[in-house]
């Protein structure tokens, strides 16, 4: 386990996936991120790469041949080589092997950078085609926090505040693919009161929301934390059936639709590089 830390908060990473696995506050002593109990969800915040949600039946083509990946790809099975820079940083970096290749025929570097300042964890993803080709990918973040996360409330005393949106339009989920289906939800002064009826047909799949910003807060006392986001033109927000937390998901990209013909340049939010070129993307969770 890999710990950074700072006077406010206490970070603990593992290689394995470069995934998050606990932000706890000394200030409020307050444990924000989910525990990961197998009975609900196995996991705190995995890293989804190459592609983001399902593909359809499990299959991309590129080239004339097909490749087989599972729901968020495989970068969070994978152990990352670690690079510890300060008490406060880690560089934790995923090339392709032979194993990769096989799956996902792309010459690629994916670095995760974690920063501690102040009150807040920054996440930062650089990706590098290192190899002579275009390079097709997808990425995304799912973060768990808990919910409750602090004694005497419950799960329906908590709410999303969006510094934006008024109204939400989501896409529906059949078997794991984008539905053409969608339905709205309207706002309370910005705030969408949480409660397990939500997530009871899969995430909430939006791709037009404009917040750049949301608050986990709850109606019992002034604990909660800011999730900052920008650049991400997909966004789910999820939870296990009655499970106690709530994700939110800035994406690079989304799962394939129900009519998707399979063919990954051809895939909604899919993004290209040219050979040697970088991306870069961050989010940002403030805890208070």
């Amino acid at each position: 386990m890999i710990t950074l830390e700072n006077d406010y908060l206490k970070v603990s990473l593992t290689a394995k996936g470069a995934e998050l696995q606990g932000l706890y506050s000394k200030e409020t002593a307050i444990e924000y991120l989910w525990n990961a109990n197998p009975k609900y969800w196995a996991k705190h915040s995995p890293v989804l790469f190459p592609i983001v949600g399902s593909l359809k039946n499990e299959h991309f083509n590129y080239k004339g041949k097909s490749y087989e990946l599972p729901r968020h790809g495989f970068a969070r099975d994978h152990v990352f080589d670690t690079e510890k820079t300060s008490n406060t940083e880690v560089v934790f970096t995923l090339k392709q092997s032979d194993k990769t290749l096989k799956v996902y025929p792309f010459f690629f570097e994916l670095k995760l950078i974690y920063k501690l300042i102040d009150r807040k964890l920054i996440l930062t993803y650089e990706v590098t085609n290192t190899g002579s080709e275009e390079m097709l990918f997808s990425i995304g973040a799912h973060p768990a926090f808990a919910v409750p996360n602090t004694p005497n409330t419950s799960y329906e005393d908590y709410y999303l505040a969006f510094n934006t949106d008024e109204k939400l339009t989501y896409w529906k989920l059949e078997d794991g693919l984008v539905a053409d289906e969608t339905e709205s939800i309207e706002l309370d002064g910005h705030k969408l009161n949480l409660k397990h009826e939500l997530f009871y047909n899969d995430a909430l799949v939006f791709k037009t929301m404009q917040s750049s910003c949301i608050s986990l807060l709850n109606n019992k006392n002034d604990y909660g934390l800011h999730f900052h986001f920008e650049d991400f033109p997909f966004f789910g927000i999820w939870a296990a059936k009655d499970a106690p937390f709530v994700c939110l998901e800035p994406w690079c990209g989304v799962a394939d639709g129900v009519n998707h013909n399979q063919e990954i340049k051809q895939k909604e939010g899919i993004i290209s590089l040219l050979p040697n070129e970088n991306w870069e993307r961050f989010w940002e969770v403030e805890c208070f």
